[in-house]
């Protein structure tokens, strides 16, 4: 990472989600990363994860609620994002290998952060996890960048459909060795039997230690993720039609998108941990719903106003992304007597002495905890801002 001035930043386009967008790109897109990254620290923070406000919870397994939303806009980002990074480079043709070494560089880097994050604090490389959130957006950006550069919006789309239909023959025809008939079950579905075989079980997710919600066959549909958000970007990168069409248009896709995931769950489900293929055109439809509106309002019609919060988020994500979960663990380093008695870490024993007593129901107690460090976040990163600071990966 680097630490370069916002004035400078603003001249590299956005190929992650670090990146500000330059002047006349998509001010949308900084907003609607930073309401994403947002959102991210607030499901990923409540004051008590025994007593989570409801709507901010995972579905069990199938379905999607509102935090099934946000590593899904993530990628969608992604995809919009390095559409403006790279598309000056496509257009101006030529040898791209400096570029392809650059976006290989990034996707190193993002994912060597995503390990730093497992591994820390203990850093034992017996048990660290491979897979995670960092190391799915470094895959995701990586094959999204070449096939960017490489293939037109057609073999686009097509892949897309490959990828989406491929998937789903996978995990529900193709037998699974050792269980039997495919099934989608959390740790005998071929997703996890093959994250079992290649990573072993020390290194898989913590909490399940059988599966994980971020494995490697998963990242293929992911890729259609990020595949949707670079379609939407280069759709509203045309120079026609108008920008109110433009929008309507996207609007019109986005409600078709959204309605065939939820068409296709009827036979293969919405499941944000097996990143189905209908969970995949569910929420970019979505995604691509809320971009539009975004766009018409801050990009179209110039309403700004309101844009300053969700801009500083916007424009240091990875900085907020990597430090909210690693002060989050060193706090925990630190053990104090909490209200009971029993030694808590930092972070539970400021919420359970300054939060919770004020509040009858715990939920509420532990929304509230989850929205202070939201705030806490927006005061460190508005000030960043101000002064033109912008971490760069």
């Amino acid at each position: 990472m680097q630490t370069i001035p916002r004035a400078a930043s603003e001249t590299t386009g956005a190929p992650f989600l670090a990146e500000a967008s330059p002047p006349g790109r998509l001010v949308s897109l900084d907003v609607f990363r930073g309401l994403t990254v947002a959102a991210m620290i607030l499901v990923n923070n409540p004051g008590d994860w025994g007593h989570i406000y409801p709507p901010l919870e995972h579905a069990a397994w199938h379905g999607c609620t509102p935090t099934d939303l946000i590593f899904p806009f993530f990628l969608f980002i992604v995809g919009v994002s390095l559409v403006y990074a790279l598309d000056g480079v496509k257009q101006r043709g030529g040898p791209q290998g400096a570029v392809l070494w650059r976006v290989l560089r990034r996707a190193a880097v993002l994912f060597g952060l995503g390990l730093l994050l497992s591994l820390y604090p203990k850093f034992d490389f017996s048990a660290v996890r491979v897979m995670g959130v960092l190391q799915r957006i470094a895959l995701v950006f990586l094959g999204c960048s070449f096939l960017f550069l490489k293939t037109g919006w057609r073999t686009q789309v097509g892949l897309l459909a490959g990828l989406l239909v491929g998937y789903a023959v996978l995990l529900q025809a193709v037998p699974v060795p050792g269980f039997g008939p495919a099934n989608l079950a959390p740790a005998t579905n071929l997703g996890a039997w093959l994250d079992r075989l290649v990573f072993g079980e020390a290194h898989l997710w913590k909490q399940s230690k059988t599966w994980d919600p971020e494995g490697l066959l998963g990242t293929l549909p992911a890729l259609g993720t990020g595949l949707l958000g670079g379609l939407t970007a280069q759709w509203l990168r045309r120079p026609s039609p108008e920008p109110a069409a433009k929008v309507a248009w996207l609007f019109v896709a986005a409600g078709a998108v959204a309605v065939l995931g939820l068409v296709w769950s009827g036979w293969f489900p919405i499941n944000k941990a097996l990143w189905t293929s209908s969970y995949v055109l569910y929420t970019g439809g979505l995604a691509m719903a809320g971009l539009a509106a975004l766009y018409w309002v801050s990009d179209v019609q110039g309403h700004r106003a309101w844009t300053g919060p969700a801009l500083a988020y916007g424009v240091n994500a990875i900085l907020v992304f990597c430090l909210s979960a690693l002060l989050s663990r060193t706090f925990g380093l630190f053990k104090l007597p909490g209200p009971a008695g029993k030694p808590v870490g930092l972070k539970e024993w400021l919420y359970e002495w300054g939060i919770a007593p004020y509040f009858a129901d715990p939920r509420t107690a532990s929304l509230v905890g989850a929205v202070v460090l939201v705030l806490i976040w927006l005061g460190i990163l508005t000030w960043m801002r101000n002064k033109g600071i912008v971490l760069k990966v």
